[in-house]
């Protein structure tokens, strides 16, 4: 029983050490990890978006690369802020790009290649939109849409997602409801080949009008949302060659991360283009109070400034 008991003491120890090993800025410990170990890069904008609290993205992702790293022996996650951008990215096995608009991302060649070899990609919030023409092809092909102006809508509304299908990506995630600037309409492969809706809610009329405007409305939407179509402001895509996207409209506002749902269902994304195994109860998390979310975004703060 002794040796037994040493044994798991042993193997506690040694994961606690390896996943405190994973740092995320361990760049070229990422490069260095062996061939088993998952390899995610997460790209975050330095910038925010008017007042603290909008637009923390760096503070994002390094929540949700620490998390993944902690809970899975065989990933290390690293976060880039695009005052670093990452160039050498063969090695990839996902990213997951929250940016001030999606468009260097897109059209990044190093991106674009590991991309074709296989690895995930996934984009939240305004790193979901990207010009239309080879950026808007390239999101199409990598998670199946994107957020076109002129077609695509951003408003600021409360959705209340009632229904949350059965998927990989949804496990451990109820019903929620969370105010954000949540898009919708996105401009999808066609037929919406391959892509499945994993949030959606009928919009309230109030949220998009029938001039045409580069993110306000079109007639289009406004046809649809008169009619009471449900929009999806989340989709899975599994591409044909076998890699998987993910694309979430919401997280405009820092504060939401600290919805339980919310929150877990942005960790499976990334846990869902990486191909790894999502507990039945979603991949598990820290409870995040005011205090948190603010040390967060000061941690955040420190590292743009060290040009992580």
């Amino acid at each position: 029983m002794r040796s037994l008991l040493s044994f798991l003491a042993l193997c506690l120890f040694a994961t606690t050490a390896f996943a405190a090993e994973k740092g995320i800025f361990d760049y070229e410990g990422q490069k260095a990890a062996g061939e088993k170990v998952k390899k995610i890069i997460f790209i975050a904008d330095a910038g925010t978006h008017g007042p603290r609290g909008n637009h923390e993205f760096m503070a994002a992702s390094i929540l949700f690369a620490r998390t993944l790293n902690e809970v899975y022996p065989d990933v290390h996650a690293v976060v880039h802020s695009t005052r670093n951008w990452p160039t050498d990215v063969a090695h990839a096995d996902a990213f997951v790009v929250s940016l001030n608009h999606g468009q260097k991302a897109a059209t990044d060649p190093n991106i674009a290649a590991a991309v074709r070899k296989g690895a995930g990609f996934m984009a939240i919030h305004f790193g979901v939109e990207v010009n239309k023409g080879d950026a808007g092809d390239n999101y199409t092909r990598w998670m199946g849409g994107y957020f076109e102006t002129f077609w695509s809508v951003n408003p600021w509304w409360t959705p209340e997602f009632k229904e949350i299908p059965e998927h990989a990506l949804t496990r451990g995630v109820k019903p929620f409801s969370v105010k954000d600037e949540w898009y919708y309409h996105m401009r999808y492969k066609d037929g919406m080949a391959g892509v499945t809706p994993i949030l959606s809610a009928v919009a309230p009329l109030s949220t998009v009008r029938k001039e045409p405007s580069d993110r306000g409305g079109n007639a289009a939407v406004f046809e649809e949302v008169s009619a009471g179509k449900p929009q999806v402001m989340a989709w899975a895509y599994e591409r044909e060659d076998g890699g998987r996207g993910f694309g979430f409209t919401g997280m405009h506002n820092h504060s939401n991360l600290g919805d339980n749902n919310f929150r877990t269902l942005l960790l499976n994304g990334c846990a869902w283009v990486t191909k790894l195994e999502i507990p039945k109860d979603g991949v598990p998390s820290q409870p995040l109070d005011k205090d948190a979310l603010e040390k967060l975004i000061d941690e955040a703060q420190k590292a743009i400034a060290e040009k992580k």
